[in-house]
Formats: C-alpha cells, sequence, structure tokens
C-alpha cells in the first residue's frame, strides 16, 4: 500500500513542480512564489526520501522479521503483546523492533514534513481566491 501511495503522492508533486516552475519562472518570481516552488521542492525530496529509502528498508526488516517471528513461532496471532514477550528473550528480534521503529519514526517524519510542505502550498494558494 505505501509504495503505491508514495508514488503516486510522487507523481503529483513532480507536476506541481514542473507547473508551478512554468508558471512562476525563478528570475521573474516574486519572494512568496519563491517560497512556495520551495516548498513544492522539499514536499518531492520528503516524499522521493519515503518512497526510495524508507519503503525498501521497512520491506526488508519486515521480511526479516517474519522470518525470525516464524522460527520463533509467533507472529500469526493479532496483537503485539506476544512480539514484546519475545523479544525480551529473543536479543535479534529486539534489535530488529529497535530498527524497525527507527525507520518508521524516520519515514513517518518525512511523511509529516512533506504533507506541511504541502499544506504551506495549499494556504498560498487558498490566499489568491477571490470570493
Amino acid at each position: 500500500m505505501f509504495p503505491a501511495y508514495f508514488s503516486m503522492v510522487g507523481v503529483c508533486c513532480a507536476i506541481s513542480v514542473a507547473a508551478f516552475g512554468y508558471l512562476h519562472p525563478w528570475k521573474s518570481a516574486t519572494m512568496p512564489e519563491k517560497y512556495q516552488l520551495g516548498f513544492l521542492v522539499s514536499a518531492f525530496a520528503f516524499n522521493l526520501s519515503n518512497l526510495f529509502v524508507f519503503t525498501p528498508m521497512t520491506i526488508e526488516m519486515m521480511k526479516q522479521r517474519h522470518k525470525v517471528e516464524r522460527e520463533a513461532n509467533i507472529g500469526d496471532e493479532i496483537g503485539w503483546s506476544k512480539n514484546q514477550e519475545a523479544a525480551k528473550t529473543n536479543p535479534k528480534l529486539a534489535a530488529m523492533n529497535k530498527k524497525f521503529g527507527m525507520i518508521h519514526g524516520l519515514s513517518s517524519l518525512a511523511n509529516i514534513m512533506s504533507f506541511g510542505s504541502l499544506a504551506m502550498h495549499s494556504w498560498f494558494l487558498a490566499g489568491k481566491l477571490n470570493l
């Protein structure tokens, strides 16, 4: 699901960057327009980091984790408690949980930064509306 989400947002960001850059060339753009292009480029960059860095790391970690869980005879039940109990006795699983948490946190941060950049651009666009 996440690769499709990040791909779609990436395509939309690329189109937005291209369209905004075309309509507001850098040399003739006002300072607010330059900021908007910066917000769009940063949203695109954060999204690409999720797509090409964090998603592959997460998928690889998930595959390794499933292998360790099968070896420990856990992972078929619903919930987190069995995994936490096993992580107390299995240092490999505990290390994987820690690494997964770090990767997930960085991915979430990149997603929030991308969302924030797009929110700032939406605010700029909303300010241009004449109702």
